[in-house]
């Protein structure tokens, strides 16, 4: 029969156990996956934001989710914001994919849905949009959220004020987005680019025009570029062209040659007795404008082809 030094000893040893599981149950992560995640949002209409380990605030959760749930009132754009400290070794990317086609964010045949993802021991953000939202929000415009407005709070572990951040900028992207229209940013960089073009042609045109006329100014005898027309006489009119033979001396060697040109003849009269040229032809674009809207609802179906962008931190 046990002593009663005996069961004190096993009751110390019992309780020393449980304490230890106790200190080690914060250590071990839930990994979550598609398929254990909660889905707040059908148990809820108005919580789209999935943050079961309390890694942003409650304020920061209902700052989330009346973003998102105004932004579908007034788009029909539906969205997941998952928050967790791990998803074992899954891929962001790869997890936000199976999440909207899973779950079907965004409504169907208009695949409006986008899925943001934070992991916290991955330190990775991820956006992944639908199909629809690819034009909307593209890759680009994701990923300068993302460097811009989240980053510099998620590298420090502000996970709140990073998260907010990043879904205030979504909504104001998509909010204000018309069918058509670019952001001013979008806007300074399509002019940027344009400028830069047109200032390339215009060199690229200005040195063959250089080349052209250095070379049409050299003497075929002694190759320098010192000559001077001396004469020119008419060789042809035909149908507004007039071809002519212009005589050349070069200075240095007073070598002599003709070359023929060939140009418009400016006393040229069409068959209809008008000037050669005439005018622009008159005309105009029609006008057209973009409409349609959405309606809300629940997850409908909405499918993802992998738009979007990630970044670590």
């Amino acid at each position: 029969m046990p002593t009663p030094n005996f069961l004190c000893d096993m009751q110390k040893r019992i309780i020393l156990f449980l304490t230890g599981l106790l200190f080690l149950l914060p250590v071990i992560a839930k990994e979550y996956t598609v398929d254990n995640l909660p889905n707040v949002h059908l148990q809820n209409e108005y919580r789209y934001t999935i943050n079961p380990d309390g890694v942003i605030d409650t304020q920061s959760q209902n700052t989330i989710d009346r973003l998102c749930r105004t932004l579908e009132d007034s788009t029909g754009i539906e969205t997941v914001v998952a928050i967790v400290n791990s998803i074992g070794n899954e891929d962001c990317f790869d997890f936000c994919h199976e999440l909207l086609n899973e779950w079907g964010v965004g409504q169907k045949g208009k695949d409006n849905g986008l899925v943001v993802l934070l992991v916290t021991d991955q330190r990775c953000v991820q956006f992944y949009t639908g199909y629809g939202l690819e034009g909307i929000l593209p890759d680009a415009i994701c990923k300068r959220i993302q460097t811009e407005q989240m980053i510099p709070y998620l590298k420090d572990e502000k996970w709140s004020e990073g998260m907010v951040a990043g879904m205030e900028a979504v909504y104001k992207r998509l909010i204000t987005y018309k069918e058509g229209d670019v952001s001013q940013e979008d806007e300074d960089d399509d002019d940027l680019v344009a400028l830069l073009i047109f200032m390339g042609l215009m060199l690229l045109g200005c040195v063959v025009i250089f080349i052209a006329v250095w070379v049409s100014n050299r003497c075929p005898a002694c190759k320098k570029h010192n000559i001077i027309r001396v004469s020119s006489r008419l060789i042809s009119k035909k149908n507004g062209m007039k071809i002519e033979g212009i005589t050349y001396e070069c200075k240095d060697c007073g070598h002599i040659f003709e070359k023929q040109v060939q140009s418009i003849d400016q006393d040229y009269k069409g068959p209809t007795g008008g000037y050669y040229g005439g005018g622009m032809p008159r005309g105009g674009f029609g006008g057209g404008s973009f409409g349609g809207g959405f309606s809300g609802g629940s997850f409908g179906g909405g499918r993802g082809g992998g738009g979007g962008a990630g970044s670590r931190f």
